[in-house]
């Protein structure tokens, strides 16, 4: 499957335990390895543990486990947390 980079940004991210993360801001790629690094994302979840307080975060690409209508990330504890949840 071939998608234009421009088609991602906007795009509502949320882990594989349904965690709402943020929209696509950006999409950082490595020139060199001609390849996508990770996905910049902001208009974060001020739920969503460790990313509180931040404006944004990188999302590396490695932990992206679907991309469509919208971006599903491998859910990681403590970064991740679930609104209302201690983990």
């Amino acid at each position: 499957m071939r998608t234009q980079i421009t088609e991602l940004f906007g795009l509502r991210v949320y882990t594989d335990r349904a965690v709402f993360v943020g929209n696509v801001d950006d999409v950082v790629i490595d020139v060199d390895q001609k390849k996508i690094d990770s996905l910049a994302v902001g208009a974060l979840n001020p739920e969503i543990g460790e990313a509180k307080g931040y404006a944004g975060l990188q999302i590396p690409f490695r932990i992206i486990k679907s991309i469509g209508d919208i971006v599903i990330v491998r859910h990681i504890p403590g970064i991740f947390r679930s609104p209302g949840k201690e983990e």
